[in-house]
């Protein structure tokens, strides 16, 4: 028998909160297809995964001009308007959180997210109050699926990994954390989690 879960660990983009990078772009590239196509080719996921994993911006932001001079000031607008990218809470998933306070089942997070940009980000979403600690790979230079951001998370959140549940959209992250012991939950949507937390009685 598994050690029950006593704790739940979420991740934030995509889990609690959308996130896409073209919505910085939107008003500044009208064309859909020109968008895709330069948030596939200049300001990239895998780019601004750099940042997610402690490269500072002014760091990234001259060598990404450097690489594309004819796109300057639309790669400065990514660090300007990082918020854009960030539209509204995914449905439902937050009013799990809420019950589980209410539940009294502690609250943790791993979210791959840069250093610079959090600060002004949490303080936009109070549902992060129900929390007790989260981890910031940006702040930390750790980055998930990287087992020391989950081995750091245990030390943080005083629990061994099999006694936690960790929700993560990303099938990478999911893996590395079932490789370290951890419960998993692959998240596609609140529905299916909601059933989840119910069937390991966290929720009602």
């Amino acid at each position: 028998m598994s050690e029950p879960v006593q704790a739940v660990v979420f991740d934030v983009g995509k889990v609690l909160i959308e996130w896409d990078l073209r919505l910085i772009y939107r008003e500044a590239i009208p064309d859909p297809a020109e968008r895709d196509w330069f948030v596939s080719h200049v300001v990239t996921p895998q780019w601004h995964f750099q940042h997610d994993a402690g490269r500072p911006l002014a760091e990234m932001v001259p060598e990404r001009i450097a690489e594309f001079p004819e796109h300057e000031a639309l790669i400065r607008r990514y660090a300007s308007h990082f918020n854009d990218s960030i539209p509204g809470p995914v449905p439902g998933s937050q009013e799990l959180v809420h019950e589980l306070a209410a539940r009294g089942v502690p609250i943790f997070g791993i979210t791959n997210f840069g250093a610079e940009f959090w600060p002004p980000f949490r303080e936009r979403w109070p549902v992060f109050d129900h929390f007790r600690d989260i981890v910031v790979s940006g702040v930390e230079k750790l980055a998930k699926p990287d087992p020391a951001i989950y081995a750091l998370a245990e030390r943080r959140f005083g629990l061994p990994g099999s006694a936690m549940l960790f929700v993560d959209d990303n099938a990478d992250n999911i893996a590395g954390a079932r490789d370290c012991g951890w419960h998993v939950h692959h998240f596609t949507d609140s529905a299916l989690l909601r059933e989840d937390l119910a069937a390991r009685g966290l929720i009602a």
